[in-house]
């Protein structure tokens, strides 16, 4: 099939291929920009780039050019090959060999970094081979991940490849110093190219054709507009706080303001991480209350009041209201005390408000969409859908479409507990009360709420035992219970006429034969209107809404939550469609609420991202040689460790020699591998069973962080890889490798249980080494200051075996450990002269203990081979301890004549 492309585009040669598909023309733009030259691509969240990539891979898709994707997701694999008729593209990798064939044959491989770092090092992947590498989530590269790694090696072995690297988070390049630099230097990358929303271009190409978008700003009750106040003001109180405890951090983030948006404690976390060690109790305590304010919040807005309530009655519980200081406040009060109002009448009848939104969806639902139904007269193709933040909403909007709001309503307050003394006249009427009574009678487990079922303490979430938070957050909001999508149907009724008696009558059914069918067969199979109820996904997961939109080709859409990055990708639908009959989008907000404030507030931060990222691209200073294609600048990307060259007795120098580092296989998933390859260090990956680094033939270093060492001593395998490294190398290591965006010491953060305490693990490490005396522990605060250690420890020191590396822990090399009881070894390999280097020949003279003993010193100097060892095992056998008479004759002390009292000094006497 032959697309069509913009039309200011048709002569380029590029455009010519039949199997281009359509796009817009900022996507042509952006397509033909980094097709040209590598360069780093950052657009706007919701524009997505999907389409420029597929076009892209269609370029390259020939078997004689060999492509490589980075930090591609399951899902956008899966897409891409199906876009791309599954021909010459790679997804599944097996082993080494399989993968070596797959390389031979050209293509579009999506290849995970770690298992393509090891490919690079073993020279599986011909490099010099390689068209080009493409990378996603471009934010997410630095100096000493994974994929920056490949790249290094890939800008070391090839001059003439590209590198295009794409990413739709700008925010993301404005946190820490020089990032979206840093970013460029790693990816090899000279030209950066911004795409925003208010991009012309962008503008223009969008209003092309515009959905047709009816905003309803829906009112809130006058009871929820004061406890919105409530809760803001002691988000106000409580910021205050914060900042009047730490006067010398920067805090300008912490406002309320940006507290309501979703990403507020990733910035937090982000800006406080390298100072959280420095912050005291009550101020992590304060940032865990914003983060349960901020909770209140959502549930007003997103959840319905019987939760907000039942979450109400959480927080003033004893336990909770102990330790936070908010409960106490007066807003507090006036909060616990209006909340009642949300479900209870005056005469303390139970009659729950509705949900603001929950009355105009049902408006939309079974007026409006019925309505322009029988005007365009085609029922049985109209799909209606409605997008929801999360899976419980998705829930919770089924239950009232197919049930009602009171039957749901009475329900959740059932399964909750919510005291029932009275109900209003509105719920005696409810048909199925029966039924719920029933069912709540016969201790059916209700679908809670996580959040709502206890409280955490700061000791479960990592912090002091002290203070108690609860475990709450949006994400908790979504249940694997619930489903992914739910599915109903209008009845026939909505064909005729409207009147108003209808407007109660419940024309919504629900669908529930979806058992083994997925969507597509589900909509053939209806031909009456139907409705779907889906979450619409971030952008990590964006494949996803488009997918849905492209194949459920819905006529209406209804947002009952307001997201950015749904309403871009909705508007980029609607360009690519073309259709003369626009999509009607209803789109519902709470004005003058946090709602519509922390969705302005998410556009302003972007549009400021983006006002930074211009002005940095204006000032930027980019060297020369930064794409890596020159032949000097690799020596740079090397590190300044590089070793200095020898020089012969004439004079002449000579290339230094090779230094080399034995590394497992596993430890390719941390950073430390690709900071020691930039010290100028070869890395050999292999699969080793002893340690997990190899640095010299006596130095083995098994690699810890905290938690790991933690859950090893608790389980004893550290024990384990302890004893089988000081079997076979001289001088065993213990490495300790703290975060390097943490606090570099032993604290509670680190602590998972009151079992494995601070005190406790210490105790351990104090035993490990008492049992393993040759043992050294290495207590590292970053990766960096490893790679730097590594490097000092090999120097002047002779280069490790491979094949030795590997042969240890076979079963088919003839060991120590297989021709000596262990335990006899242990014990052996503990007297005084023994040494690694002597311990075989001492134990294959075939001697017990008993005729070590009768031995002269002679004779043991025969069998251990050296003088100052068998003198050492003699004298530890034969020369007797100190008798008490001895002890009692010890050197007394006295002061040395011609020596004051006050400044002299003690010598003690001998015989």
């Amino acid at each position: 099939m032959v697309y069509r492309m913009a039309e200011n585009n048709e002569e380029d040669p590029l455009l010519d291929k039949a199997d281009i598909e359509y796009m817009l023309e900022f996507e042509t733009e952006i397509f033909l920009d980094i097709v040209r030259s590598d360069g780093l691509v950052v657009a706007a969240k919701g524009l997505n780039l999907d389409l420029v990539l597929l076009n892209i891979l269609k370029v390259y898709q020939d078997p004689g050019n060999l492509v490589l994707v980075l930090n591609a997701t399951d899902a956008e694999q899966k897409y891409f090959d199906q876009k791309l008729n599954y021909q010459h593209v790679y997804i599944e990798h097996d082993t080494g060999d399989k993968r070596i064939e797959e390389y031979l044959c050209g293509g579009i491989h999506f290849l995970p970094a770690r298992i393509l770092v090891v490919d690079l090092l073993k020279k599986r992947l011909p490099i010099d081979k390689v068209t080009g590498i493409v990378v996603l989530r471009a934010h997410r590269i630095f100096e000493s991940c994974n994929e920056a790694f490949v790249l290094n090696l890939y800008r070391q072995h090839n001059k003439t490849g590209f590198i295009k690297a794409f990413s739709n988070s700008p925010q993301s390049f404005t946190v820490g110093f020089a990032q979206v630099e840093r970013v460029m230097r790693a990816l090899f990358v000279k030209d950066l190219h911004l795409w925003p929303r208010f991009h012309a271009l962008v503008r223009s190409s969008l209003k092309k054709h515009e959905p047709q978008v009816i905003e309803l700003h829906i009112p809130i009750s006058e009871q929820m507009k004061k406890l919105q106040t409530y809760i803001l003001e002691i988000m106000n109180n409580t910021v205050k706080e914060l900042k009047r405890l730490n006067p010398g951090v920067e805090l300008q983030e912490v406002t309320v303001e940006n507290c309501l948006i979703k990403k507020f404690h990733k910035i937090l976390q982000t800006q406080m991480n390298d100072i959280w060690h420095q912050l005291s109790n009550k101020s992590t305590q304060l940032i865990a209350e914003l983060k349960a304010l901020r909770h209140l919040l959502l549930l007003m807005f997103y959840s319905d009041p019987i939760s907000f309530y039942s979450t109400i009655l959480e927080y003033r519980k004893a336990d909770y209201a102990r330790t936070v200081d908010w409960v106490l406040s007066q807003s507090a009060e006036l909060l616990f005390r209006d909340a009642k109002a949300l479900i209870y009448s005056a005469d303390k009848e139970f009659d729950p408000e509705f949900c603001p939104k929950w009355e105009a969806l049902l408006e939309i639902l079974k007026v409006e969409i019925p309505a322009e139904i029988r005007k365009n007269k085609s029922p049985e193709n109209t799909t209606v859908l409605i997008l929801c933040s999360d899976q419980r909403t998705c829930y919770q909007l089924n239950e009232i479409l197919s049930q009602g709001p009171r039957f749901y309503l009475l329900h959740e307050a059932l399964k909750k507990k919510v005291p029932l003394n009275a109900l209003s006249s509105n719920f005696k009427n409810c048909s199925n009360l029966p039924d719920v009574a029933k069912a709540e009678q016969s201790n059916v487990k209700p679908k809670t709420r996580k959040g709502a079922k206890k409280m955490k303490t700061d000791e479960e979430a990592g912090g002091s035992s002290e203070n108690i938070q609860p475990s709450i957050d949006e994400e908790e909001l979504e249940d694997e219970d619930f489903q992914s999508t739910y599915i109903l149907t209008m009845s026939e009724s909505v064909l005729k006429d409207f009147d108003e008696s209808s407007r109660e009558e419940s024309i919504l059914t629900p669908f529930t034969q979806m058992e083994n069918m997925n969507i597509t067969q589900v909509c053939e199979s209806i031909t009456a209107p139907k409705i779907l109820i889906q979450t619409f996904k971030s952008g990590e997961n964006y494949i996803s809404l488009q997918n849905n939109l492209q194949m459920l080709k819905p006529n209406f859409i209804v947002m009952y939550h307001s997201n950015i990055t749904a309403v871009r990708e909705i508007e980029m639908y609607e360009a690519h469609r073309q259709s003369d009959t626009p999509l009607k989008i209803y789109f519902l907000i709470h004005a003058g609420t946090v709602e519509e404030q922390a969705y302005l507030t998410t556009l302003r931060r972007e549009k400021e991202a983006f006002e930074y990222l211009i002005e940095t691209k204006a000032s930027m200073v980019v060297p020369e040689d930064q794409d890596g294609k020159s032949d000097q600048c690799m020596t740079l990307q090397r590190g300044s460790a590089t070793p200095e060259k020898n020089t012969r007795k004439g004079g002449q120098a000579e290339e230094p020699a090779k230094r080399v580092v034995i590394v497992d296989m596993r430890e390719f998933r941390s950073d430390l591998p690709s900071l020691i390859h930039k010290r100028g260090i070869e890395i050999e990956p292999v699969t080793i069973t002893v340690g997990d680094y190899i640095l010299t033939p006596e130095i083995c270093v098994e690699r810890k962080s905290v938690s790991d060492l933690i859950s090893s001593l608790s389980s004893g395998r550290l024990y384990q890889q302890c004893m089988q490294m000081q079997r076979f190398y001289s001088k065993p290591m213990l490495l300790i490798e703290f975060d390097q965006n943490s606090h570099f010491g032993w604290n509670n953060q680190y602590m998972i249980s009151d079992d494995d305490s601070s005190f406790k693990v210490q105790e351990k490490l104090l035993l490990l080494t008492i049992h393993f005396p040759k043992l050294k522990i290495i207590w590292s605060p970053s990766p960096y200051a490893t790679a730097q250690l590594f490097e000092e420890l090999k120097q002047g020191k002779a280069e490790p075996d491979i094949g030795g590396a590997i042969a240890i822990g076979d079963h088919d090399l003839d060991l120590i450990e297989t021709k000596y009881n262990s335990s006899v070894y242990d014990f052996v390999q503990k007297l005084p002269g023994i040494t690694s280097k002597n311990v075989d020949r001492f134990l294959r003279s075939g001697i017990n203990m008993q005729a070590v003993v009768q031995k002269s010193e002679e004779e043991l100097r025969d069998v251990l081979g050296n003088p100052s060892d068998a003198k050492a095992l003699h004298s530890a056998l034969h020369d007797e301890c100190s008798s008490a008479k001895e002890a009692q004759e010890k050197p007394k002390f006295s002061r040395v004549p011609g020596k004051s009292s006050r400044g002299g000094y003690w010598r003690g006497k001998g015989k």
